[in-house]
C-alpha cells in the first residue's frame, strides 16, 4: 500500500512531467528550464539529437522546432521507483508532429529513462534520456 507521502510525490512526478510536455509544445523555454536541476544532463541522441545541458538542449530545441508547425508529447505509462530522495522513471511518449508544407506527419514513439531527486522546489530532472520505439513519416495523401 502506497502512503501519503508516496501518492503525492507520484503526482507531483506526473506534474513535472506534463510540465515537460506543455513547456515543449508551447516553446517556452524558461518554463523548460524550471523542470531540471542546474546541473542536469538531456540526451536525446536515441532519436538523433545531442546530449548536453538544460542551455544547450533548449538552444537545440529553440533551433529545430520552427520547422514543425505543432507538435505534441503525450506521455503516458509511468513506472516510478521513489527512494527517499530520488527517483528513477520510464515514461512512454508520444509525439505526433506535422512536416511543413503538408508534407505529411512525422510520428515519434519513445521512452523517457530519468532520474529526478527532490529539491527544495521539489522534484526535478537531474538526467533525461530516451530509447527509441519508433520513428515514421506519414504521407499526406489527396482524395482524387
Amino acid at each position: 500500500m502506497l502512503t501519503l507521502q508516496e501518492i503525492s510525490d507520484r503526482l507531483e512526478i506526473q506534474e513535472l512531467f506534463a510540465r515537460y510536455a506543455h513547456a515543449v509544445d508551447s516553446r517556452d523555454w524558461a518554463a523548460l528550464k524550471e523542470v531540471f536541476t542546474e546541473d542536469a544532463v538531456v540526451d536525446y541522441t536515441a532519436m538523433g539529437g545531442p546530449r548536453g545541458t538544460v542551455p544547450e538542449i533548449c538552444a537545440f530545441l529553440e533551433s529545430v522546432l520552427p520547422m514543425f508547425p505543432a507538435t505534441q508529447h503525450l506521455v503516458a505509462n509511468m513506472l516510478v521507483e521513489i527512494d527517499g530522495d530520488s527517483a528513477t522513471a520510464r515514461t512512454m511518449c508520444h509525439n505526433p508532429m506535422p512536416l511543413p508544407d503538408e508534407g505529411g506527419l512525422l510520428q515519434c514513439g519513445l521512452w523517457y529513462v530519468d532520474r529526478l531527486v527532490r529539491t527544495a522546489a521539489g522534484w526535478r530532472l537531474a538526467e533525461r534520456g530516451e530509447e527509441k520505439a519508433y520513428q515514421v513519416v506519414l504521407k499526406q495523401t489527396t482524395a482524387e
